[in-house]
């Protein structure tokens, strides 16, 4: 890095970063202008060989990505979907047999060896693979049979916010091409996205909250538990807070336990099934004094200690592409406020090679 770069960096911390999310409703509104047609071509040629059940190879970011398409998958598609541990085939030498099965690997560069390994190895056995990269000159994209592009652009920053929701948002179209719908329910998503991020200043104060936390606790049901966990990983690779997400189910069955009066907590609550079904959980948060911020909706937030209100009237299937919004925001804000560079968290690299 040149030293005029450098002194740039030092002098507004985050700027890329900050850049980097601004972007964010000019990339939603690409993929649905130039990259919808594409991804309904690879949607029909995949559909007419009916697979029977799908399973997601993905690490970090893009791991919460292909989780929100695993419930899109069980929930939308009604087929079975699961994560795959990679280590099964490049480490272990397993030989699945996945005829009948595809095999969707998502990556923002497509250069982690472990990822194109398995997918080559998931070829070999029958599946049908595709690639949804940020890079259609990846090694991973090489290797599928098929390939999105999700049209961000170049990522700067260390920490994945446009790659993320432009993700999301492919993985979406994939889905209801899957089924022969045109996903109309995502054109609402560059407009609010804009309306969002122009709120910084909310953020600004939510992130006070945080600048000396110790420790936070996340959690969600539904559409809204992969925006959980990647907060959490923002949160974790920025600030260097230690984050810990939950489902709100699994949060009742055992680590509630560590929640008290000085634990700070954000809930991400969807305007939908997946809040209702968090309820529960907010009432026993609030019942044990939690430091509960809410991410979500009006009346939820009316009841919390703080929070973030989301926009009503959005289908709950494409609403964590706008709940990650804010959370991006607070990660860039309690990072810098506590001195810190989110552009360059310490011991990272962009392009991250497991085996």
């Amino acid at each position: 890095m040149s030293t005029s770069s450098a002194e740039a960096r030092s002098a507004h911390p985050g700027h890329i970063m900050a850049s980097e999310i601004a972007e964010q409703p000019a990339v939603l509104r690409r993929v649905l202008d130039e990259g919808a047609p594409r991804i309904r071509e690879v949607a029909r040629a995949i559909a007419a060989r009916d697979p029977r059940y799908v399973l997601l190879t993905a690490r970090g970011t893009s791991d919460n990505a292909a989780l929100y398409a695993k419930y899109l998958v069980e929930v939308v598609l009604g087929r079975p979907a699961g994560l795959t541990s990679m280590s099964t085939t490049t480490v272990y030498g397993a030989e699945p047999d996945l005829r009948g099965c595809l095999v969707v690997a998502v990556s923002q560069s497509g250069g982690s060896p472990d990822l194109v390994a398995s997918t080559r190895a998931a070829r070999e056995a029958g599946a049908i693979t595709l690639a949804v990269t940020n890079n259609a000159g990846s090694p991973l994209a090489a290797v599928a049979e098929y390939h999105i592009d999700v049209l961000a652009g170049p990522e700067k920053a260390l920490p994945a916010t446009k790659t993320y929701t432009a993700e999301l948002l492919s993985l979406y179209l994939l889905v209801e091409g899957l089924r022969g719908a045109d996903g109309r329910a995502a054109q609402v998503l560059p407009e609010l996205a804009s309306s969002l991020l122009a709120r910084g200043d909310e953020v600004h104060a939510l992130a006070e909250r945080y600048r000396f936390a110790q420790r936070l606790v996340l959690t969600s049901r539904g559409y809204g538990y992969p925006t959980a966990r990647e907060a959490a990983l923002k949160l974790m690779e920025t600030s260097y807070i230690p984050s810990l997400a939950f489902s709100g189910a699994d949060l009742l069955h055992g680590p509630l336990a560590m929640v008290d009066g000085a634990s700070p907590v954000i809930a991400v609550v969807p305007d939908g099934r997946g809040g209702e079904a968090l309820r529960p959980v907010l009432d026993r948060l609030r019942g044990q004094g939690a430091d509960l911020v809410v991410i979500g909706q009006q009346d939820h937030v009316d009841a919390a200690s703080a929070g973030f209100a989301l926009p009503g009237g959005v289908a709950e299937e494409v609403q964590p592409i706008l709940e990650i919004l804010p959370l991006q925001l607070l990660a860039h804000e309690v990072t810098v406020a506590r001195g810190q560079d989110p552009d360059a968290p310490r011991a990272l690299a962009k392009v991250t090679e497991t085996h």
